[in-house]
Formats: C-alpha cells, sequence, structure tokens
C-alpha cells in the first residue's frame, strides 16, 4: 500500500516536458511589439506618471494648507 501512495505522489516527468512543450509554443504564438512602439509606450507611460504625480502633489499640498487654515 505504501507504493501506491508514493506513487501518486510523485509528479510523473511526462507530464512537465509536455507542460514546457505547449508553453514554448504557445510563447511563439505572441505578437510581441517592436522596439520603436515599445519606446513610444514606455516614455508615454513614465511622462503620464510625472504628470499624475506632480497633479496629487498639488492637490494634496492644497488640501493640506486649507486644513491648516481652517484649524
Amino acid at each position: 500500500m505504501p507504493d501506491n501512495a508514493n506513487a501518486a505522489n510523485k509528479p510523473e516527468k511526462k507530464e512537465k516536458t509536455g507542460f514546457f512543450k505547449r508553453l514554448k509554443s504557445e510563447f511563439k504564438k505572441v505578437q510581441w511589439t517592436d522596439r520603436k512602439t515599445l519606446v513610444k509606450q514606455t516614455i508615454a507611460v513614465i511622462v503620464i506618471s510625472i504628470i499624475l504625480c506632480i497633479i496629487i502633489t498639488l492637490v494634496d499640498s492644497g488640501a493640506l494648507k486649507l486644513l491648516e487654515l481652517i484649524v
């Protein structure tokens, strides 16, 4: 009986290699963006993040000043 229990707990190598083969074939199907598009989108994300950071900082500072005037 212990032999069956150990066999059930051990993963089969056949399943692992099948999984990685399928994973590799799926990665071949992915349409990766070209470098130019990737750089443009990265710059856009960084610029928008900086702009939002500035806006949030200004709103937060304004709210803090307003709170200080009230209290």
